[in-house]
């Protein structure tokens, strides 16, 4: 299984309910990243999508408590992480996509996590663990750095060391 998020520099990844800042360019890779596979969401992360509906050429998998959650385009619902293992098992490069406590929950089921590393700070409320700093994931591929709107990024590939 994957994550795929963008992040700044304090590994803040939300505020309010809405990503930090929209560059095109990491919306593109999101695209091309994701396309064809299982997207994880939670409940709030699907409710700020687009018309509060899955994403297009994707089979959507939304995590929520709420057992009475229906919503457009969203092929299976999951109310545990049981559920969500049999479901997702079928798509071994499924993506989590969010939000913070799905991230929080799923990241000891990843093996590799695409980050859009921000370089720049933003108010945030909800943050990614930082894996810099975590012995158990290591980079292994990075994009040359980019720039939108003044601000600059990169895209960075981490993944799981293995014994």
């Amino acid at each position: 299984m994957n994550m795929i998020l963008a992040a700044d520099r304090n590994w803040g990844i939300g505020n309010k309910g809405q990503l930090l800042c929209h560059l095109s360019g990491d919306l593109k890779y999101f695209k091309q990243t994701t396309l064809g596979h299982t997207v994880i969401m939670g409940r709030a992360t699907l409710e700020s999508l687009p018309g509060k509906r899955g994403l297009p050429g994707r089979r959507n998998i939304v995590l929520t408590t709420r057992r009475d959650f229906t919503a457009d385009r969203v092929d299976t619902v999951c109310h545990n992480l049981d559920e969500l293992r049999a479901a997702a098992k079928d798509d071994p490069d499924a993506f989590v996509i969010g939000g913070a406590d799905v991230y929080a929950q799923l990241l000891p089921w990843c093996d590799t996590v695409y980050i859009t590393k921000i370089d720049a700070e933003f108010p945030a409320d909800r943050r990614f663990r930082n894996l810099d700093m975590d012995p158990a994931f290591q980079i292994t591929r990075q994009s040359g750095e980019m720039e939108e709107n003044g601000i600059r990024y990169r895209f960075v590939k981490y993944e799981r060391k293995k014994d």
